[in-house]
């Protein structure tokens, strides 16, 4: 059977210069040359918990509004954060995590008209006590869109959705966890408790 990988993007594109990153890196998700790879799009105040967990990596756009991410991207998580895996300290903050969306790739751009440093850091805070691996360079925009911030852009979402094409998928990992804890259960009971432990 072959199993399709699955890109989930994450935006909040009220303003022009959002929607066109926004088109751009979906473009650059389903560029001609990436195969077995779903690329599913939530705008930030609709998507949920089940996409995140049904998803092997993410990438997320906002806008940089006061010095922080969207509201509704902050809705976002808010709403999916423990149901992902996140965890919180005793004083509320994330916390390290090791939850199922752990180790997770993820990508990021941002746009604003004078900074972006405090919209960055409120994104990468949380998705730090995810769990999540950035695995391509945030992409910080100011002011107008260029066409080289459009290519960027492209860029950013051909390599996420690259990435996922070249490794296994969630189910697959999974899929052979099962079958190696169920070979082993056969042999040596010890063995297959250790082996479903240390594929967590």
């Amino acid at each position: 059977m072959y199993v399709v990988a699955r890109l989930l993007v994450v935006h909040h594109s009220p303003t022009r210069g959002v929607r066109t990153l926004t088109e751009a890196v979906l473009a650059g998700a389903h560029d001609d040359a990436i195969t077995g790879v779903e690329v599913v799009v939530r705008p930030a105040l609709e998507a949920t918990a089940q996409d995140v967990l049904d998803a092997d990596g993410y990438l997320l756009g906002t806008p940089a509004n006061f010095g922080y991410m969207s509201g509704a991207l902050k809705h976002f998580f808010d709403s999916t954060f423990l149901q992902i895996g996140g965890a919180l300290s005793r004083s509320g903050s994330p916390d390290d995590s090791a939850g199922g969306t752990h180790g997770a790739p993820f990508g990021l751009y941002v746009h604003g008209r004078y900074d972006t440093t405090g919209a960055l850091r409120s994104v990468t805070s949380i998705v730090g006590a995810l769990g999540w691996r950035q695995s391509a360079e945030v992409l910080e925009v100011m002011g107008e869109v260029t066409g080289q911030d459009e290519e960027a852009a492209y860029e950013l979402g051909g390599t996420l959705a690259a990435l996922l094409s070249e490794r296994p998928t969630r189910r697959e990992l999974a899929d052979r966890v099962r079958s190696r804890t169920a070979v082993t259960a056969d042999l040596d009971p010890v063995a297959a408790v250790r082996a479903e432990r240390d594929s967590r």
